[in-house]
C-alpha cells in the first residue's frame, strides 16, 4: 500500500494542530549543511496550507530558516506519522510583550506525506509535561497560542 501525499493538511491533521503539540521539526544546519532537528510545541495551523511557529529568539531554528527556506514538520496524528515539507518565513525575530524572546515563523505547506512504514500504526502518541512551574508555563502556553492565532 503506498503512502498517502497530499498538498495540504486533511481536516484530521488540521484539527490536531489547533492546540499545543510536541512536533519534530527538521531545518538544514546553516554551517555544516547537514540536518538539525529540534523538538517544539508551539505550533498552529491557521489554515489547511500554512502553519505558524513560535520558537525562542536565539534559537538555531531561526539561523536556519534565514540560511535556507525548506523545512519539514514530523508529526504524530491519527495512527501514523506525517512529513509536512514546507518553506519559511521568519515573520518578527523577536517579540515584545511576552517573559521571553520568541521569533515567529509561517511555514507555508508544499507536501504531506503520510511516513509510517507498512503494517504499523502508532499506538500512543508522544506526549511531554512541562517541568518548570506549572502556572508560569500555562501562563506562557497560552499567550503563546494567542499570539500565534493573532498573526494568522
Amino acid at each position: 500500500m503506498p503512502n498517502l501525499v497530499e498538498s495540504t493538511l486533511v481536516e484530521s491533521l488540521f484539527s490536531s494542530l489547533q492546540a499545543e503539540k510536541l512536533v519534530n521539526i527538521s531545518t538544514v544546519d546553516f554551517e555544516t549543511g547537514g540536518p538539525n532537528v529540534s523538538a517544539v510545541s508551539w505550533i498552529y495551523a491557521s489554515d489547511e496550507s500554512t502553519i505558524q511557529l513560535a520558537v525562542t529568539a536565539k534559537s538555531r531554528i531561526v539561523q536556519n530558516i534565514e540560511n535556507n527556506e525548506h523545512v519539514v514538520v514530523t508529526l504524530y496524528a491519527n495512527e501514523s506519522v506525517y512529513s509536512i515539507h514546507t518553506t519559511a518565513v521568519v515573520k518578527e525575530k523577536e517579540t515584545d510583550g511576552l517573559p521571553l524572546k520568541l521569533a515567529l515563523v509561517t511555514l507555508k505547506i508544499i507536501e504531506v506525506r503520510d511516513v509510517m512504514f507498512y503494517g504499523a500504526k502508532i499506538c500512543v502518541e508522544p506526549r511531554f509535561e512541562k517541568t518548570y512551574d506549572k502556572e508560569a508555563a500555562k501562563k506562557l502556553d497560552q499567550q503563546v497560542m494567542k499570539l500565534l492565532k493573532d498573526i494568522s
